[in-house]
């Protein structure tokens, strides 16, 4: 069982950055993929960013990828989420997941296994 919180939402202009961070529980944390995922009022859910179990490669969707960048550290089990030049079509809840079943991470919703309870991102124009 992995447990997951993510933290450092909050209200920004456009333009501004934030980290968010995610951490986990469980002794397996290192061998799974990770992934971030965001939902606006009135939207379903959408991919932002995967990374495999070793950091070594990442995933972005088109709409962050240059702006946003995922890292993480096993050896904490932190999976960080560095947004910077945030659009106010960014602000949503952002989600952290966990994937068991697929190390190098995974742009679909459906592969992961454990969620967090979200955090609220807020940009305002």
């Amino acid at each position: 069982q992995v447990q997951l919180v993510e933290s450092g939402g909050g209200l920004v202009q456009a333009g501004g950055s934030l980290r968010l961070s995610c951490a986990a529980s469980g002794r397996t944390f290192s061998s799974y993929g990770m992934g971030w995922f965001r939902q606006a009022p009135g939207k379903e859910r959408e991919f932002v960013a995967a990374v495999s179990w070793s950091g070594g490669s990442t995933y972005y969707a088109d709409s962050v990828k240059d702006r946003f960048t995922i890292s993480r550290d096993n050896a904490k089990k932190t999976v960080y989420l560095q947004m910077n030049s945030l659009k106010p079509e960014d602000t949503a809840v952002y989600y952290c997941a966990a994937d068991r079943g697929t190390p190098y991470g995974s742009a679909r919703a459906l592969d992961y296994d454990y969620w967090g309870q979200g955090t609220q991102v807020t940009v305002s124009s």
